[in-house]
C-alpha cells in the first residue's frame, strides 16, 4: 500500500512538473497540437508499463506517464476556453466534465474486469485507447480543417501568429489576480482530494463500510454530475465568478468537514451530493475565470499554473489526511478540512472581476 502511495505521488509530480511548459507549448505551437502529443506519448509509456518488474522503474514510468498524460489538462482547457464564446465558456467545460465522468463511470469496471484477466492487460487497453484518441483527434482536425478550408500548415502559421514574444520570463506569477485564484484553487483542491485520501480509510477502516458501499458513493457523485452539471452550468452562466467560487468552496467545505459527525448510508451519502455540487460549480467556473484573467497568447500558460494546483494537491493533500486521521482522529481531521476549504472560501471573496471581454 505504502508503494502504491509513492507511485501516486510519483504521478503527481510528474503532473506538477509538465503542466506550465505544457501551457506556455500550447501558447505556442496551439493546444490541438499539444493535445494529440500528450495523447499518443500517453499511449506509448503506457504500453512500456508493464515491462516494468522493479519499483524504481515503475516509479520513473509512472512519473513520465503524468508527464506526457497532464500535458492534455492545460492543452485541453485551452482549447474548449479558446473555442467557445465567454457566455458558453461554464457550459463547455461542463460538458467536457462530463465526458469525463462518463469515462470514468465505465473505465474502473472496465479496469476491474481486465485485472481479473491480467494486470498488465489494463496497461495495454489504456495505452491503445490512448493512442485511439490521437488518431480520433487527428482525423477531426483534418476534417474541419477541410470544412473550414484552413490546412494544417496555415493553422499552425495561425496559431505562431497569435503567440506572443515567449524571449520574456513568464508573466502569470506577476498577476495578483491569478496568483490569488490559484491560492483558492489548491484550497479547494487540497480538501477535494480528501475523496482519495482520509475519506477511504474513514468510511471503510474506521466505519466499518464495506469497499463496494464506497464504490457506491462514487456512483452517487457520478451520476450527480451526469444529471445536473451541464444544465446547472447553464442556468449559472451570468452568475459572477467570485459568487460561483465562494458558494462551491463553501459547499466542498461543508460537504466534507460534515463527515465529522455522518454516520449513517445516508447520511454520508448526502455529504457527496453537498461536495459534488460545489465541484460541478467550481471546476467549470474557475476555468472559464482563468481563460478571462489571461493576457491575449498567454491562455495556455494560466492554465498549465491553474492546473499544477491539482498536481500540488495531489502530490500533498492524501498524505496528509490520512496522516492526520491517524494522528489527531476523525472529527478533528475533518474539522480541519472544514476550516481549511471556508478560508479558500473567505480568500475566494477578494478575487477581482476579470478584465473586458475579449471577445470567443
Amino acid at each position: 500500500a505504502s508503494a502504491a502511495g509513492l507511485a501516486i505521488s510519483a504521478y503527481g509530480l510528474g503532473g506538477l512538473v509538465t503542466a506550465p511548459f505544457a501551457g506556455r507549448l500550447a501558447d505556442r505551437v496551439g493546444p490541438f497540437v499539444v493535445l494529440r502529443g500528450s495523447l499518443a506519448l500517453t499511449g506509448v509509456v503506457l504500453l512500456v508499463i508493464p515491462l516494468a518488474h522493479n519499483l524504481p522503474a515503475i516509479f520513473g514510468l509512472t512519473f513520465l506517464w503524468a508527464v506526457a498524460a497532464d500535458a492534455a489538462r492545460p492543452a485541453a482547457m485551452s482549447a474548449i476556453t479558446g473555442s467557445a464564446s465567454i457566455d458558453q465558456r461554464r457550459a463547455a467545460i461542463a460538458l467536457n466534465r462530463l465526458a469525463i465522468n462518463l469515462g470514468m463511470s465505465i473505465g474502473p469496471a472496465l479496469g476491474g474486469f481486465l485485472a481479473m484477466i491480467s494486470f498488465p492487460l489494463v496497461f495495454v487497453v489504456d495505452g491503445l485507447t490512448s493512442l485511439a484518441a490521437a488518431a480520433l483527434l487527428t482525423l477531426l482536425l483534418n476534417a474541419h480543417h477541410r470544412s473550414a478550408g484552413t490546412t494544417p500548415e496555415r493553422y499552425r502559421e495561425i496559431a505562431t501568429a497569435r503567440a506572443v514574444d515567449y524571449s520574456t520570463r513568464s508573466v502569470v506569477w506577476r498577476d495578483p489576480a491569478a496568483v490569488l485564484l490559484f491560492a483558492v484553487a489548491f484550497g479547494v483542491n487540497f480538501v477535494f482530494a480528501q475523496h482519495d485520501g482520509a475519506m477511504p480509510l474513514y468510511v471503510v477502516r474506521d466505519l466499518g463500510y464495506s469497499a463496494a458501499f464506497f464504490g457506491g458513493l462514487f456512483a452517487v457523485n457520478t451520476l450527480v454530475i451526469v444529471a445536473i452539471e451541464v444544465p446547472l452550468n447553464v442556468a449559472m452562466a451570468r452568475w459572477p465568478a467570485r459568487s460561483a467560487i465562494v458558494l462551491a468552496a463553501v459547499l466542498v467545505a461543508v460537504g466534507f468537514g460534515a463527515l465529522g459527525i455522518a454516520h449513517s448510508p445516508v447520511a454520508i451519502a448526502l455529504t457527496v451530493v453537498i461536495w459534488t455540487f460545489g465541484e460541478m460549480i467550481f471546476f467549470p467556473t474557475a476555468t472559464a475565470h482563468v481563460a478571462q484573467l489571461a493576457p491575449a497568447g498567454r491562455t495556455g500558460e494560466y492554465m498549465g499554473m491553474f492546473t499544477a494546483t491539482f498536481s500540488l494537491a495531489l502530490i500533498v493533500a492524501p498524505w496528509a489526511g490520512a496522516t492526520m486521521l491517524d494522528r489527531i482522529g476523525a472529527p478533528l481531521t475533518w474539522l480541519a478540512m472544514l476550516l481549511f476549504g471556508l478560508i479558500a472560501a473567505v480568500l475566494a471573496t477578494r478575487l477581482a472581476p476579470p478584465p473586458a471581454p475579449r471577445g470567443p
